[in-house]
């Protein structure tokens, strides 16, 4: 009897087999912190949300009643990166940020048209399978009985995901413990599938621990090795990573797939410049990961930025999200987008910012099941594919600020997508405990802002950016902030010099900066209390009233009115010996302080406090300063929107940067 048939269906399933991909595999956290566990697996019995408004992340939140029953969180249900173990007649749900399948953004950016989810237990249990529609509500797909021993596969449609929702699954176990012992998402490959490799670049200032432990989390990451070119440090501070504990295992323990650059301090652009540099230089990698140095990385997170950008119709930029270092299931952001009106950057406005995964997870925020489009993602994680560098440049040369938010801008002028992936992050150390507008990277925030606004803005003479600038000055002066306002006035100044001075300044302005902002009383933060006066209040509030926000845009303009009439007076005798008050940061607004003569500012990390001193000398110089800088940037704007426009692929070319590593060193250890 003829074997041919048997022979050609075993043929057949071993080629349907092959034809599957993994692109997204179940993964649990190792550590034990309770902290993460709600990003990884869901305790909580079935949920449902009853929204009315669910089309929009900015409704009422009293319009949405979430029925939950809570559970605490079991790290001892983990036995492993891949398993884990559940005791009988429990129930956990996969719904969570790094498990469930974000089917809508496979359906929007690749030709994929169907999941495969993939189980496998070691006793008999049930998976139940979930999709989601855009507007958060959950569908019940498929209940299969598992056996132990036999992987359950099933296929999966995401051809009606076009607007948002994800897939997921539930697993209960039954009469017995049952481990889940493996799960993945995978996809076709299509004919002719050739997967890319990446180099991951990382800029770093004086952060070498971070970047040790960033090398050990790699080199113990197989899987993400194979795909791995290499691991580039550029390392621009004092405090060198070559010197830090550990490093020398470290770097053995990456095998050859780690180099290590030293330059002067460039900045953000200037590092990720460099590991731009380097990565087409070298020509191996289809792709370059840009990675901040303060990051703790969930390695598949990588895999799947990896993974995606494989699959995507024509080259994509694929980003990774944010989480608090601090506050482990808080996510920064789910998408940035760029307001071409006002010219400035922020979160996309269907999403919430800092949303707590441990107060509601992924089942029951309706808005994150919406594909979110955006317009750029930060760069404590993004993989841009190297043909996109090849064609459209290296990083703009502004040290910091901007030089994400640009990349991303340039690269849709180009026809080219940026995707904040869901299930792919870092955890970052987080900005909110400090004020970077007055700090000495002021400059970068103003002059970097015009820059991009002269390049990109739709609008004629900026839209509302010059307004709002002039308007900032107007609050920070208000504010007794002369040193942030004096580095704004600066920033303008170069602007009106031309695009010439991004790479000549770009290693050298640094200093200068905080040499010029060291004059001014309100940048000098003493950390003992002590040092300072005691509080002596000059005069009571009006009626015994406290200043308080404004209501309106007519009760705004009015107190900047009184404000500036206040400014341009002589302060009150005395107010220079002693602060009028203390103004803890939270507080320290331009409706309060422009009130006082003097305060006692605290910093915004805590750490100490500044004296705020009124100068009406100043603020009079400041305000005439700021007005004719404003008015020339009118009146030629024009004319530099064209030069740097023009200029702009010269100062971002492979040319123009390598020149400036040249000068700045260029010392590579390769290990």
């Amino acid at each position: 009897m003829s074997t041919a048939p048997a022979v050609d269906r075993a043929a057949k399933d071993e080629a349907d087999k092959a034809a599957w991909r993994t692109v997204h595999r179940v993964v649990f956290p190792t550590d034990g912190d309770t902290d993460t566990l709600p990003l990884y697996v869901d305790f909580n019995a079935a949920q449902r949300v009853v929204d009315g408004q669910q089309g929009s992340a900015k409704s009422d939140s009293s319009s949405t009643a979430v029925i939950t029953q809570s559970t605490s969180q079991r790290s001892d249900f983990i036995v492993d990166r891949r398993r884990l173990r559940l005791p009988a007649h429990r129930r956990i749900s996969l719904g969570t940020y790094f498990n469930a399948f974000p089917a809508s953004y496979w359906r929007a950016h690749t030709e994929v048209k169907s999941v495969r989810l993939l189980v496998e237990v070691d006793a008999v249990a049930t998976v139940v399978v979930y999709r989601s529609s855009a507007r958060g509500s959950s569908n019940r797909v498929e209940s299969i009985r598992a056996e132990g021993g036999k992987p359950i596969e099933v296929e999966l449609p995401i051809t009606a995901f076009g607007d948002g929702g994800w897939y997921w699954f539930d697993l209960v176990a039954l009469d017995s413990d049952v481990t889940l012992t493996k799960a993945e998402w995978a996809v076709r490959e299509p004919e002719g599938f050739v997967p890319g490799t990446l180099s991951i670049a990382v800029t770093t200032f004086n952060r070498p621990e971070y970047c040790v432990r960033l090398m050990r989390t790699l080199a113990e990451s197989p899987d993400l090795l194979t795909v791995l070119d290499r691991l580039l440090i550029t390392d621009q501070g004092t405090q060198k990573v070559r010197d830090e504990e550990g490093y020398g295992d470290a770097a053995a323990g990456l095998q050859g797939q780690f180099d290590l650059i030293e330059q002067d301090n460039l900045g953000g652009s200037g590092g990720f410049a460099r590991g731009m540099h380097e990565t087409v230089k070298d020509g191996r990698s289809k792709y370059v990961m840009l990675l901040d140095d303060d990051v703790i990385v969930e390695t598949e997170g990588i895999l799947r930025a990896v993974s995606f950008a494989d699959f995507t119709r024509k080259p994509t930029i694929v980003g990774g999200h944010m989480f608090n270092l601090y506050e482990r299931a808080v996510l920064h952001s789910f998408g940035e987008e760029i307001n071409e009106y006002r010219y400035t950057y922020g979160t996309v406005t269907t999403t919430q910012e800092s949303h707590d995964f441990s107060a509601s997870n992924l089942r029951t925020t309706p808005w994150m099941h919406r594909r979110v489009d955006v317009d750029y993602n930060g760069w404590w994680m993004c993989l841009i594919p190297t043909s996109i560098v090849r064609e459209i440049g290296l990083a703009l040369p502004v040290f910091i600020k901007w030089d994400d938010a640009e990349y991303g801008i340039r690269a849709k002028a180009h026809g080219y997508r940026t995707v904040s992936l869901p299930g792919a992050a870092v955890w970052h150390m987080p900005w909110t405990d400090k004020d970077d507008t007055i700090d000495w990277q002021a400059y970068f925030h103003q002059r970097n802002r015009w820059v991009a606004a002269m390049i990109y803005s739709p609008y004629k003479r900026g839209g509302r950016m010059p307004r709002e600038s002039f308007a900032v000055d107007m609050r920070h002066l208000l504010s007794m902030q002369y040193s942030a306002v004096e580095l704004r006035l600066d920033a303008l100044e170069d602007v009106l010099a031309g695009p010439g001075h991004l790479h000549e300044n770009i290693g050298t302005k640094l200093p200068e900066i905080r040499a010029r902002r060291a004059e001014f009383e309100d940048a000098r933060v003493s950390k003992d209390l002590a040092a300072f006066p005691d509080v002596r209040r000059v005069k009571p509030p009006k009626r015994g009233v406290k200043p308080a926000a404004p209501k309106s845009r007519r009760e705004a303009l009015a107190k900047v009115a009184a404000g500036a009439l206040r400014q341009v007076r002589p302060a009150r005798p005395g107010a220079s010996e002693s602060p009028e008050a203390t103004v803890p940061a939270m507080d320290a607004r331009w409706w309060r302080l422009a009130s006082l003569d003097s305060a006692l500012v605290s910093s915004a990390d805590g750490s100490g406090a500044s004296w705020y001193k009124r100068d009406s000398a100043q603020f009079r110089a400041m305000v005439a300063r700021s007005m004719a800088l404003h008015q020339k940037l009118l009146t030629q704007w024009d004319e530099l929107s064209e030069q740097y426009k023009s200029a702009l692929p010269d100062f971002t070319s492979q040319e123009a940067w390598a020149a400036t590593f040249e000068k700045h060193g260029s010392d590579k250890k390769e290990l």
